[in-house]
């Protein structure tokens, strides 16, 4: 049986090449303009694929992937839209983190040859990221970290590397997290994706130290990790078992999820500075922590979000308040970290301001462990432009 492609999209002609093209591909299609219509075919005639329009009269596309949702649809899902592609992004990880099976984002209008390649893909099954592809990856060792460098602003020099997790994909090449992590966490998979990621990053900094470099390794650590109280004990079970220093990794959590369950994030983190790791509170300022809370728990380090970072060259709101979070985080004894640097301007600024480090594309992009030794040997102390 071919596989069943039903389209919801308000525009005739292009619903109608969408479905030519599919035909062409193997795909038994149906075309409708009507979300009832399209609700009673997922009745009367179940698809393997949807292609699901964003913007229609009578509903949005963010409406049918609730509907989807609520019915716990597990159709592979393409989104298609004239959207730019901050919007497509940003549907794409709606429908990940409501468990839908979203394929991916075509942004209109689209040639026939590249429609093609995208629904020979989607009918191969080669691009959903759902749990059952996710397991695959994990236990292939698809799920690897890439190493982003951190410079000490005064000298310029590398002070280590915050490891950002990536999914090798067969089809869609190398997935960020931001397509894949909400569906870890609402599968109930993001305590083996952390594990998987914080073994090979400490054993990968246990090779960087055996090899007389010196850096220290930063790892994510997600919200859903701080209701694990045993925790603490499984880091360190994974610190020995890999040979890494303790003093080496530093542990990153964003501002919101630290402050979910206090007491809770009070208990996990203090083990973890008990054992010897450094704690950073990631993406400060755009969270809704009090200064009370604040000082409570034991970070060591601070990390400005971007979001201020980026608009320091050119708001002086912007460096005010880059400043007082600077002075913030030295008053509470923490180092202090920019991230999001993409300019040599914005590196200048923050090192006036007294930030202790830089972190962003114009310093380095996130690269393998394979390439660190070789952008350490050619860094010359100068940002990209």
């Amino acid at each position: 049986m071919n596989e069943r492609l039903l389209i919801l999209d308000d525009e005739p002609g292009f619903a109608g090449f969408v479905g030519q093209v599919a035909e062409g591909g193997g795909y038994d299609v149906r075309i409708v303009d009507d979300p009832q219509d399209f609700l009673r075919l997922l009745d009367d005639w179940p698809p393997t694929h949807i292609i699901l329009d964003l913007a229609m009269p009578k509903v949005d596309g963010v409406e049918m992937l609730r509907h989807l949702a609520d019915r716990q649809n597990r159709s592979q899902i393409l989104i298609m839209s004239g959207f730019d592609n901050r919007v497509l992004d940003a549907a794409v990880r709606l429908g990940n983190e409501r468990g839908l099976a979203i394929f991916g984002s075509v942004q209109k209008p689209i040639r026939a040859k590249e429609l093609r390649a995208v629904l020979d893909r989607m009918r191969m099954g080669g691009g959903a990221l759902d749990a059952g592809s996710l397991d695959q990856a994990l236990a292939a060792g698809d799920i690897t970290p890439f190493y982003q460098p951190k410079v000490d602003l005064q000298s310029m020099q590398p002070t280590g590397f915050e490891a950002l997790v990536r999914w090798r994909h067969a089809d869609r090449g190398t997935i960020c997290p931001d397509q894949f992590m909400p569906m870890a966490e609402a599968s109930g998979r993001i305590d083996r994706l952390t594990e998987a990621v914080t073994t090979r990053a400490m054993s990968q900094t246990r090779i960087w130290h055996d090899q007389g470099m010196e850096v220290t390794v930063a790892i994510n650590l997600s919200a859903l990790s701080l209701d694990d109280e045993d925790l603490a004990d499984r880091i360190q079970g994974m610190c020995r078992a890999t040979g890494a220093r303790h003093d080496a990794i530093t542990f990153e959590v964003t501002e919101t999820a630290a402050m979910a369950n206090p007491l809770r994030g009070l208990d996990i983190l203090t083990r973890l500075r008990i054992k010897g790791f450094k704690l950073s509170i990631d993406d400060f300022g755009t969270g809704y922590s009090s200064l009370v809370q604040l000082h409570r728990l034991p970070f060591s380090e601070l990390k400005i979000d971007r979001s201020f970072v980026a608009e320091c060259d050119t708001s002086s709101e912007a460096r005010v308040i880059v400043k007082t979070m600077v002075d913030l985080g030295h008053n509470l004894d923490m180092t202090v970290v920019g991230e999001g640097v993409e300019s040599e301007a914005v590196a200048k600024i923050l090192a006036e301001l007294g930030c202790d480090t830089g972190q962003g594309f114009a310093i380095a992009r996130p690269m393998e462990a394979e390439q660190v030794p070789g952008w350490l040997a050619q860094w010359d102390g100068h940002c990209v432009q």
